[in-house]
């Protein structure tokens, strides 16, 4: 295998070593409570049909989750250095993998999910402020075919969020440490209190007492889950629960955000596999009674029928009749502003990894007088911003447009599978660097290795399976968009190898 040749930064090139153990839980749990929570449980529902198959979802959610992080652990403790997942893979298999997962980072997975929840900001602000709205116009849609580009009143909010924590954080790590451990208690706190009051009122007026005295009868409108499928069926409801795990995987996604940073952190060996297991068991904890809270106060036809699919504020309705709407747009707003917030800081610190071994822009390899990557942060924020403003185009049978969509949902749903393709590949890496560096220094070991990580690699390749045969229309393309950082790789490194000779040519000749 070739591995890369890092020269040492300078002594004024180095990270800060600024994150402790509760700024990295923080980090953790900050980085994954987004807006998901609050939407998606209504669109499980609908995949599955019942209160307990609706928790089931989340517990198989809540199992893979902490199995991938008590397993990340080994390899964070092994290899505490920026850039986390794309360093495991490059290491445990070679340069070619870990750029393919760093690319596809860049290209959708970061970036992607900052502009979807910077436009999710946009959208709760527009619940306070109307005049945010993404039918509201600045820019009137430009028609590309099946695509169009916009920019409303909704998309320039989000930019200018993107804009401000990208500023921000190229002020030093202990303003973007400050801002994380702020809005993460506050959108902590808010969930906690979501969860409590639901059940207590819940419990009270009985709304929801058939959930929990019929749990498993699946009812409703039932959503199609593959090709004439659905929860009706024994099988279809198997397959429900694996294509409904796009959608709980993706709401509990970004607990690996901690192990971009292992540059930053205090004591990386101990305070990374710590808060890799503390923020995931906290976050899973919450989401789980977050359903539990959902059922209390809801009938099940509510939680499916919910408008917009927001779950939350419906029940925030029941809680507080006539403000519930206004007090949950408030709560997501935090959540989606702390979340971005860490999604923005970690994010460039894989890119700056890349830069490195000269697979990035080579000016994203050099940290700022305030010892961050500010050209890594700034591309991405580009980027994530240019990725805001296209649309996709719905047309009805007759040729109408009957609406706009985002593309960054589509390339999102696109690269779920690739993701979970590169989770099983860095599990797969413990296995693989045991036995290639059966020496190294590991002071955390992979908690019940062999058997979490087996049975990891063995759910998630099962769910993977089922995405690929009963959900190939959202799937395939995203192994294109994977495929598409082979040719890129091959020019960065030709391209970088000949900077690198240019470069040791002239300092022969000085």
């Amino acid at each position: 295998m070739e591995t890369p040749t890092i020269s040492p930064p300078p002594a004024d090139q180095k990270f800060v070593r600024g994150l402790g153990f509760l700024d990295s839980t923080m980090l953790v749990a900050g980085s994954m409570i987004g807006s998901g929570i609050f939407i998606v449980s209504s669109i499980i529902a609908r995949q599955v049909g019942a209160p307990g198959w609706l928790l089931v979802v989340w517990i198989v959610t809540g199992l893979l989750t902490l199995m991938a992080a008590l397993s990340y652990g080994e390899l964070a403790a092994m290899m505490p250095k920026a850039g986390g997942q794309y360093v495991y893979l490059r290491e445990a298999f070679s340069p070619l993998w870990g750029f393919l997962y760093g690319w596809t980072l860049f290209l959708v997975i970061q970036t992607g999910t900052i502009a979807a929840v910077a436009v999710g900001f946009a959208r709760y602000t527009g619940v306070l402020i109307p005049w945010f709205s993404e039918s509201n116009y600045l820019i009137a849609p430009i028609r590309f075919g099946g695509y169009a580009f916009s920019l409303s009143t909704a998309q320039a909010l989000g930019l200018a969020m993107i804009a401000l924590l990208t500023f921000m954080n190229t002020r030093g790590l202990k303003l973007g440490v400050l801002v994380q451990n702020v809005f993460t208690t506050a959108k902590t706190g808010a969930l906690i209190a979501l969860i409590v009051l639901g059940i207590i009122v819940g419990i009270r007026s009985g709304a929801g007492a058939e959930n929990f005295h019929d749990l498993w009868r699946v009812r409703g409108g039932l959503q199609e889950v593959g090709a004439g499928l659905t929860a009706a069926a024994a099988f279809g409801l198997f397959v429900g629960i694996c294509v409904a795990q796009t959608n709980s995987l993706f709401s509990a996604d970004a607990w690996n955000n901690i192990t971009f940073t292992a540059g930053e952190v205090k004591d990386p060996r101990r305070n990374i596999p710590l808060s890799l297991a503390c923020g995931t068991f906290l976050v899973i904890g919450l989401y789980l009674l977050a359903n539990v809270a959902y059922l209390a106060a809801l009938p099940f036809h509510a939680i499916q029928n919910a408008p917009s699919d927001r779950v939350a504020s419906e029940t925030a309705n029941v809680i507080f009749p006539g403000a519930g709407a206004t007090i949950m747009a408030v709560a997501i707003m935090i959540s989606t502003f702390g979340c971005n917030n860490g999604l923005i800081l970690a994010g460039a610190r894989a890119y700056y990894a890349m830069a490195q071994d000269g697979l990035f822009f080579r000016r994203v390899s050099r940290l700022n007088k305030s010892h961050v990557p500010a050209w890594g942060l700034v591309i991405q924020g580009i980027w994530a911003g240019v990725l805001v403003l296209p649309r996709t185009v719905k047309i009805d049978a007759t040729g109408n447009v009957t609406g706009y969509g985002n593309l960054y949902g589509n390339l999102l749903d696109y690269v779920i599978s690739a993701a979970l393709i590169f989770y099983i590949l860095t599990i797969a890496g413990v296995f693989m660097l045991r036995w290639k560096r059966p020496d190294a220094e590991r002071p955390y070991k992979a908690f019940g290795y062999p058997l979490i990580p087996v049975l990891y690699i063995i759910g998630a390749s099962v769910i993977l399976v089922v995405l690929f045969v009963y959900q190939p229309a959202t799937t395939v393309p995203g192994l294109y968009i994977v495929l598409t950082g082979v040719p890129i790789y091959f020019l960065w490194k030709f391209f970088g190898k000949s900077q690198r000779s240019s470069e040791a040519t002239a300092d022969r000749t000085e």
